[in-house]
């Protein structure tokens, strides 16, 4: 795999030699597989993608953790479903990203990642407090498996990022950088971002989007074609 090779990001929706097929006729052979909430994480699927990915030479960078139960609706929805910040799903979720690790480790993946969700500003929030414990616990597992644990971008400004990663204090704690998200979300200029949060990269995606309409409260922006909008596509590859 070369710097800046175009992957695709895909889920493990269909049998491991037939998806990897599909994405291979697009034209590449790297990417990140994302695992719904109720997809087989066992060691039997485990090995069956792993042997896919080699009978097909395909490249996995990153495993991609999604949960059942999560809705990207808009703002609100987001901040009551998605990631680790909601109580009646937090041990089943940290449980589910355990187990992602571990999936990862069998297919030789070096990178797990996922959306934690609205992290508090308040240090000292409640919430605050459990989902950096649960990011800790994470990390350790990934350590142990010789992996990096990617948090996504977009649901907090870029400062706050870096914050939290700090408060963290694990070492494999990196960032999938999405910079259609920073925009989704109203955080801030994707660019801008990426400048603060650089030293923690590890991958990266490439989406566009508006901005939030504006006078909707709770509102998300919309994804748009690739190149046509808000991001600045040239500038984000060239940084």
């Amino acid at each position: 795999m070369e710097p800046l090779e175009i992957g695709v990001m895909f889920w493990g929706d269909k049998p491991p030699r037939e998806k990897i097929r599909q994405i291979k006729a697009l034209g590449v052979t790297c990417g990140q597989l994302g695992m719904a909430g109720d997809a087989d994480l066992s060691r039997a699927a485990a090995e069956a993608w792993r042997d896919a990915l080699r009978a097909e030479n395909f490249t996995l960078v990153t495993a991609f953790a999604a949960y059942t139960g999560e809705n990207y609706a808009d703002i609100p929805t987001v901040q009551r479903t998605v990631g680790f910040i909601p109580l009646h799903t937090r041990a089943q979720r940290l449980m589910r990203t355990l187990e992602l690790s571990d999936f990862a480790a069998v297919l030789g993946v070096g990178s797990v990642a996922c959306h934690i969700g609205f992290v508090p500003h308040d240090q000292n929030h409640l919430d605050y407090v459990a989902v950096r414990e649960m990011v800790q616990r994470v990390c350790d597992r990934c350590a142990e498996n010789g992996q990096t644990f990617a948090l996504e971008t977009g649901q907090e400004p870029a400062a706050t990022l870096m914050q939290f990663l700090g408060e963290v204090g694990r070492e494999n704690l990196k960032i999938n950088f999405d910079p259609a998200n920073m925009i989704l979300y109203g955080t801030g200029d994707p660019i801008e971002a990426l400048e603060v949060v650089k030293s923690q990269v590890v991958s990266v995606h490439c989406k566009d989007g508006d901005w939030p309409p504006k006078g909707v409260p709770g509102a998300l922006g919309t994804e748009q074609p690739l190149g046509k909008r808000a991001v600045g596509m040239a500038r984000f590859v060239s940084k």
